[in-house]
């Protein structure tokens, strides 16, 4: 549960979501439907999750299943922590 509370700060703070992202679960979708997160705020992200955690992220690592939902992101997360 904190890496979820810690992975929807990071949503929030990245793409400007304010208070939107308290309304974030596991289920809810990201890429194509969250419309500040384009190609380049996906960089952000990534960049900010790898600082926020302390992991490196590789480019053959991530494809559009890691952005689908919040719950896909933080598996993600997860998944490298426990690397």
């Amino acid at each position: 549960m904190e890496t979820e509370i810690k992975v929807k700060q990071v949503l929030a703070t990245v793409l400007n979501l304010g208070d939107r992202v308290a309304r974030f679960d596991a289920g809810t979708p990201l890429l194509g439907a969250v419309p500040e997160l384009d190609s380049m705020a996906v960089v952000s992200l990534l960049t900010a999750l790898e600082e926020k955690f302390g992991f490196t992220i590789e480019d053959d690592e991530v494809d559009g299943r890691t952005f689908a939902s919040v719950g896909n992101l933080v598996a993600f997360v997860q998944s490298k922590l426990a690397a």
